[in-house]
């Protein structure tokens, strides 16, 4: 009778342990990443103690344009866009600290503030006083408290559905509550569930390729980035935006699908209600990663934005 059921335990006991083993994902070597996604070896730079993937391409003289991406991305993000900005800009873009190929922070600090402290240190030196901000979600937030503390190095700012207004899970004042379920990323990272969710970023899911879901994944498995997502995500504390937004006195440009799952597209009206220097561009037809899902079409109207000023009329629809 014991023998039974000690068999009884074991099965299911053996059963968990098989599927866990069948789930775990490790890091992959960062060498082997580094093969697939590195341009140059002379990207990775050292700046303020942190080492930095970063892509500087395009005329030095041209005015400078710093491309930044959101949560869970990484520079390549900006793919087609830059290959089509940096004809007439220079165009740098460059992975977070403990995202794609940047990697963990050796303090393991992921605030906003040492991120734009980063940047800065950047700025300098590669001698750049001044320089255009494009932003998408986080990258959008980082990029207008960036200028709002430091409006002497913003020329202009591009906004592409940015992170900054409480949302539900997501108060002032504290950092959010993350779901259990979000620590075994650490542990377990499914190529069809990582899908799902980068596709929520998309209108059409259809759109998100095979490549991009294999370089969002290979990416987050480098040694010690999806403990770097995870603490971004406690680190963050969100505080009223409204009056930093009231300080920034660079013109803006925001950039928003319509159909955005993850920041709602009403936001907008905050950020205009806000902003002194306000322009918006909204497409009917795509999510909350434009620059991703159709490069092509939301290219124009930023390019516009960058290179003469301000689109017109006050708010344009795009087809």
């Amino acid at each position: 009778m014991k023998t039974v059921v000690l068999i009884g335990l074991l099965v299911p006991g053996i059963a968990l342990v098989g599927a866990a083993l069948w789930l775990w994902t490790p890091d992959k070597p960062r060498a082997e990443l580094q093969a697939a996604y590195l341009a140059a070896p002379a990207d990775l730079v050292t700046v303020s103690g942190a080492t930095l993937h970063v892509r500087d391409t395009g005329p030095r003289e041209a005015p400078a344009v710093i491309l930044l991406h959101g949560f869970g991305a990484s520079l390549h993000t900006w793919e087609p866009w830059a290959a089509e900005l940096d004809d007439d800009f220079r165009v740098i873009r460059l992975d977070l600290p403990g995202a794609g190929l940047s990697p963990p922070d050796p303090a393991g600090d992921y605030t906003d503030d040492r991120v734009i402290g980063l940047l800065l240190a950047l700025m300098d030196q590669r001698g750049i006083d001044r320089a255009a901000l494009v932003g998408n979600s986080v990258g959008g937030r980082i990029a207008w408290t960036l200028a709002a503390r430091h409006p002497e190095r913003v020329t202009r700012l591009v906004l592409i559905s940015p992170d900054g207004f409480a949302s539900p899970g997501f108060e002032y004042g504290k950092p959010p509550e993350v779901p259990a379920i979000m620590g075994l990323m650490r542990y377990t990272l499914p190529r069809g569930m990582l899908r799902d969710n980068i596709a929520v970023g998309y209108a059409d899911p259809a759109a998100l390729s095979d490549g991009a879901v294999t370089r969002y994944r290979d990416l987050m498995l480098a040694p010690g980035a999806r403990k770097a997502m995870l603490d971004r995500m406690k680190q963050t504390v969100l505080t009223d935006p409204v009056p930093l937004l009231n300080r920034i006195t660079a013109p803006v440009l925001l950039v928003w699908g319509e159909r955005d799952a993850m920041i709602p597209f009403a936001n907008a009206r905050d950020y205009q209600g806000a902003l002194a220097d306000v322009r918006l561009v909204s497409f009917p037809d795509l999510g909350h990663l434009p620059h991703e899902e159709a490069p092509a079409r939301s290219l124009p109207p930023v390019r516009a934005f960058l290179s003469e000023g301000r689109p017109t009329p006050d708010a344009i629809t795009q087809p």
